[in-house]
């Protein structure tokens, strides 16, 4: 799963970021992002209601759960349908789970130093957290200029219009949260992401 991962990730090259407590709006929002063609979206599990909800999703698209910090929760969220987890922080027991039970882990890192070392530890894909605070594409340029061998996916405030500068940069794909999904409604989404395939 993991080449497919990188694979899927890198002709997606958007990774969207769903985060809401309703789990309602959270099934509309993944079904609208899927009509657009996106195949794998990132939910954030802040709520026991949206652990449901990845049952029903989870049938019409790979889902990535986020923020998973500890390994409970990682279990949780594959039981409930997720394929692959991701955390803001890269934590050695949530990478045994991962290789355990044979589920991507997306690790999240911040500074060369961790994102190396998540490579050291095998983890196929790198979020690098959060990106724009961190210097944007300019500081995905620094980070991948001595290490071209990271899988990096940059999250954090990241704008849909900015995808194609951090792809060209070296990133994978990019997660995008707030800026693709925020104020629009259900057929908008359907069509951000359409329009944006097509660039």
């Amino acid at each position: 799963m993991n080449e497919n991962l990188v694979k899927l990730l890198s002709e997606q090259k958007l990774l969207p970021i769903i985060r809401s407590n309703n789990a309602e709006v959270v099934r509309n929002t993944a079904s609208a992002l899927a009509d657009g063609g996106i195949k794998i979206i990132e939910i954030n599990l802040t709520t026991p209601e949206i652990y449901h909800a990845l049952e029903d999703i989870s049938k019409f698209v790979t889902v990535c759960a986020g923020s998973i910090i500890t390994e409970l929760q990682a279990q949780s969220a594959i039981k409930a349908g997720a394929e692959v987890f991701s955390s803001p922080i890269n934590q050695m027991h949530l990478v045994k789970f991962s290789k355990d039970k044979r589920v991507p882990f997306i690790a999240g890192a911040s500074t060369a130093n961790e994102a190396y070392s998540a490579w050291k530890a095998r983890v196929p894909l790198i979020k690098i957290f959060p990106i724009t605070a961190m210097g944007g594409v300019s500081y995905l340029e620094n980070l991948l200029r001595p290490m071209p061998f990271l899988n990096i996916i940059p999250t954090g405030a990241a704008k849909l219009s900015e995808v194609k500068d951090y792809v060209k940069a070296g990133a994978v794909a990019v997660g995008v949260g707030r800026d693709l999904l925020e104020g629009y409604s259900y057929s908008e989404i359907t069509k951000r992401v359409k329009n944006h395939s097509m660039n």
